[in-house]
């Protein structure tokens, strides 16, 4: 799997919902801001209520926005024979017989992406998949705790 491309397709996705977010921002604000909205007492908080969305709104676009220059920075990252799974890392792992990708981002974890006709899902370092495979080395053979119960997993390829 070319790693450039689920990079691209990461940063195409992530574009993607920061402009919806854009969108979503500039109509709460107008909301927030608009006359009708002013309150016409103390129980009034239309304006109130749109301007907490907004600024939420406003948040997601400043973790967005640093999500995709994080990602672009990690084009160039390259993992070689025993480097271990780091940020970074596109990631193939055997468990029960199937096999996964996963991308090692330092944000953006739970991004779903397809290349071709396979999945691949951004998780975090700090999430409990990706903080039990960090330096772990291809070839090797680890168990991991997911969800109570230990499961044994092979990762097949660190790129």
């Amino acid at each position: 799997m070319n790693k450039r491309k689920v990079i691209e397709k990461i940063v195409s996705t992530l574009q993607s919902e920061l402009e919806t977010y854009t969108r979503a921002a500039k109509a709460s604000h107008a909301e927030a801001t608009a006359e009708e909205n002013r309150a016409e007492n103390k129980y009034d908080t239309r304006g109130l209520e749109a301007s907490y969305l907004a600024t939420g709104q406003a948040n997601k676009i400043i973790e967005l926005e640093a999500s995709i220059a994080a990602f672009e920075a990690l084009k160039e990252r390259r993992f070689g024979e025993g480097t271990g799974v780091d940020v970074g890392a596109l990631i193939e792992i055997k468990q029960d017989g199937e096999c996964s990708h996963y991308y090692i981002g330092s944000s953006a974890g739970g991004t779903e992406i397809e290349i071709g006709e396979k999945e691949v899902l951004v998780i975090t370092p700090q999430s409990p998949l990706g903080s039990q495979l960090l330096g772990a080395t291809q070839g090797a053979k680890i168990k991991i705790d997911l969800a109570g119960r230990k499961q044994a997993v092979e990762i097949l390829s660190v790129t």
